[in-house]
């Protein structure tokens, strides 16, 4: 993996449960790392659904690998701004790198 290929830099964030004194459980995204990344794939495709037009948008960033965490599709990315959901993770070689396929729905 080429370092001049790495020009976007992408936050991996992880959900986060807290129980409140009251009991009540509240969800808030936690930052687990910022790294650079390659963006191979953008895509945007609209159809209609039952709550009307959505825009589908696909990106799939490559990173280096990631000794530290453990990234999982329960995971999301942070790219300029927007958020994606992890649909899909592929292992680059022997422990490389990571392709993570995202997804991100707007209405």
């Amino acid at each position: 993996m080429r370092a001049g290929k790495l020009d976007r830099t992408i936050t991996l964030q992880r959900a986060v449960d807290t129980v409140a004194p009251s009991g009540a459980v509240s969800s808030a995204w936690t930052d687990l790392e910022t790294v650079r990344a390659e963006l191979i794939q953008a895509t945007a495709d609209e159809a209609a659904t039952g709550f009307g037009e959505a825009e589908t948008v696909l990106r799939a960033f490559r990173i280096r690998w990631l000794a530290n965490a453990e990234i999982t599709t329960a995971d999301r990315v942070l790219y300029a701004g927007a958020a994606y959901g992890i649909n899909d993770i592929v292992e680059i070689g022997r422990r490389r790198g990571l392709e993570l396929r995202c997804e991100r729905i707007r209405t």
